[in-house]
């Protein structure tokens, strides 16, 4: 990435700024703009997410804002109520108050003197959230949004819950902003208030997983946010961005889709990362595109962005599977608009334990069975990757011993598909409740298998993620199961394999109980959104990725993240250990000294199904001269046919004393899940 240090316009960074709410709670921020924004006002550019200004994100803010303010706008990086060195308290995401402190943000920015009153909103998922939530509230002062890796629904298509079945990356976040919200604000920006606002926030930060468990199904809990109730509310440009190995990257087409007269759609082979900071890589100029979005929106120029086809794609070729990419090979392609009438559907019927390529259905109606064990679904990797370790899928082989499988013979010539693939499934079970995971490979010649996309439902959910039902045992259903988007070439001489199983854990946690799963080979068929290749593609390309100087940092520790797979043959327990450790380092501007281990565990013994355990552990430390303090937070998830339990424990100090302990014990009713 290239980094710039020569702008248009000199940059002031304004360093505290506070914005006081109405109830009295004041908003910190920080502030970039043009040394002559107050007597030239410019637009502002908002980011407004929890993820503290001054340790957390400090580095990753200073390239995106100072870049923002060197071409010309007053770019603004504020924490959300109770976060960093904000007042007040975070109860949990998306709540009303936060997006009522929004509305008033954006009113505090109209009024100011170095500000034209024209307001941009972006932000990476949290940010990208509430960027879209804020602009289905219509405020005046904001004019355009840049979202990166969001949602619209917030049930269907979030880190929580995937076709009904709850992920474990519902654990992982949980956890990660149980840490967060351990943490103070700086005495070195609050003064000695710091202590008793720290001792606030621990006494309020109780496990968002307890009430994530408490909404398994669509309820008014999850429609609170989720802009797809209602998309005729949006009336502000939204660029709306992700990557393949996102987990976020189904909402970019809906929103292309239902908001066509605002909104271009752009996603790249990135996981969840920033698209200049792209890994797996090309890395793009995302900055420059953002710039060619304010531009338009904020400053009225014309920069051919309202001209962008519907949504541009990185196609990604066939490529061996491993758990990391530096880089994805492929192309980029456009659609004018989205759905594309260049996209026809191509039906392939199960057949004969094959997946039958010229329509051929059998006559017979055989019902094939499988009844995955736990351990199917070891090397799935994280339902959203972060390209922090070895967190994408591995070779497919690995899974498909304990699922059902069905290949086509190989390609007589290449194939690409762009969209969500649908799997039709006739089926039965021998239990009331019970799940399915699909998955689509890329088979090679040498017979690897690279996982291109899956998709999870649990049956529960056939009818409906608001009012769910058991299933009857032994009755026969229809049910469709759609596969994440994507978009991939299958090369000539490949073959494709659908792959079902009963459990896929942990990205999934499993059923209740073990279930037998009945396929009706004759009824169920596979369909794939095939894509013609346009000329037009050839025109597509994006400059350079740059960005501002981020603040220097002194790694005073190493950083260690992998994933290690443990099996105790003796016991038969499986247990997958995911460490992501960031070392320490010294933020140079500040002096603080940043600590950050996180270290996952996720456990089953045999096809015990109440043996399954998810556990984590954060511990992160904050130290200047004499001033430090630490916090360790932990949380267990386990459960039986009958409720979720979770036990989680937050101890905090201030050196080496304990200043702060607290327990969890709750159980949770389980709701067919």
């Amino acid at each position: 990435m290239k980094e710039v240090t020569d702008f248009p316009h000199r940059v002031e960074c304004r360093d505290p700024v506070w914005i006081p709410m109405s109830d009295g709670v004041e908003l910190n921020a920080r502030l970039w703009l043009p040394e002559d924004a107050d007597e030239r006002p410019v637009p502002a550019i908002l980011e407004y997410i929890p993820y503290r200004l001054r340790d957390g994100s400090a580095r990753r803010d200073a390239m995106h804002h100072h870049y923002f303010a060197g071409h010309g706008y007053a770019s603004i990086r504020v924490d959300l109520r109770g976060s960093g060195d904000s007042g007040g308290l975070l109860k949990d995401e998306y709540l009303e108050q936060e997006l009522l402190d929004g509305e008033e943000i954006l009113r505090w920015l109209e009024d100011q003197p170095w500000c034209t009153g024209r307001v941009g909103m972006i932000g990476i998922s949290w940010g990208g959230f509430n960027g879209l939530q804020l602009a289905a509230r219509q405020p005046s002062a904001l004019k355009a949004v840049v979202s990166i890796c969001s949602t619209d629904d917030r049930y269907a298509d979030d880190v929580h819950y995937m076709g009904g079945c709850l992920l474990g990356d519902n654990l992982s976040w949980a956890s990660t902003m149980f840490a967060y919200n351990s943490l103070p604000p700086d005495p070195s920006v609050v003064g000695d208030a710091w202590r008793e606002m720290w001792h606030e926030r621990l006494e309020g930060n109780d496990p968002w997983l307890i009430n994530w468990l408490k909404h398994p199904h669509r309820d008014d809990f999850w429609q609170h946010g989720s802009i797809c109730e209602d998309f005729s509310k949006v009336k502000t440009p939204v660029l709306a961005v992700s990557g393949w190995a996102d987990g976020y990257s189904n909402a970019v087409k809906r929103l292309a889709e239902y908001l066509p007269e605002v909104c271009k759609g752009l996603i790249g082979p990135w996981s969840h990362k920033y698209p200049h900071l792209g890994e797996p890589g090309p890395a793009i100029g995302f900055l420059q595109e953002c710039l060619r979005w304010w531009d338009q929106w904020l400053k009225d120029e014309e920069t051919g962005v309202k001209e962008d086809p519907a949504v541009r794609v990185w196609m990604q070729d066939s490529i061996p599977p491993t758990t990391s990419y530096g880089h994805r090979p492929g192309r980029w392609v456009m659609e004018p608009s989205w759905p594309s009438p260049d996209i026809t559907t191509w039906h392939l019927p199960l057949a004969q334990r094959a997946l039958s390529i010229d329509g051929t259905r059998t006559d017979e109606e055989t019902a094939l069975t499988v009844q995955s064990p736990l351990s199917c679904g070891l090397f799935a990797g994280k339902w959203c990757s972060y390209a922090a370790g070895p967190d994408l899928a591995h070779d497919q082989r690995e899974e498909d011993g304990g699922a059902l499988t069905f290949d086509s013979p190989p390609l007589e010539q290449t194939l690409e598909i762009m969209g969500a693939p649908v799997f039709e499934m006739a089926f039965s079970v021998d239990r009331p409740v019970a799940m399915v995971a699909v998955r689509l490979s890329d088979v090679a010649p040498d017979d690897k298998a690279t996982r291109v996309t899956y998709g999870l439902l649990n049956l529960t959910h056939r009818e409906s993620h608001e009012s769910p039902a058991p299933l009857e045992p032994g009755r026969r259903y229809t049910v469709r199961v759609k596969f994440n988007d994507v978009a991939q070439v299958f090369p000539c001489g490949h073959r494709l394999r659908l792959s079902i199983s009963t459990s896929y854990w942990p990205l999934a946690w499993p059923p209740p109980e073990h279930v037998r799963l009945s396929v009706i080979q004759r009824d169920s068929t596979l369909e794939l959104p095939v894509r013609t290749p346009r000329t037009e593609d050839k025109q597509l390309a994006f400059e350079e990725a740059e960005a501002a100087p981020t603040i220097p940092a002194k790694r005073l520790e190493p950083d260690h993240h992998n994933w290690y797979m443990h099996r105790d043959l003796a016991e038969d327990l499986s247990t997958l250990e995911v460490i992501n450790d960031s070392g320490t380092i010294r933020l140079q501007d500040s002096g603080l000294e940043v600590q950050t281990k996180a270290v996952e565990c996720y456990r089953s013994k045999d096809d015990d199904f109440d043996s399954v355990v998810g556990e984590t552990r954060w511990d992160r430390s904050l130290k200047r001269g004499d001033w430090e303090v630490r916090t360790v937070t932990r949380t267990i998830l386990t459960s039986n046919s009958k409720e979720f339990m979770v036990h989680a424990t937050l101890d905090a100090y201030e050196g080496e004393q304990r200043v702060y302990s607290r327990n969890w014990d709750v159980s949770i009713p389980r709701k067919l899940v």
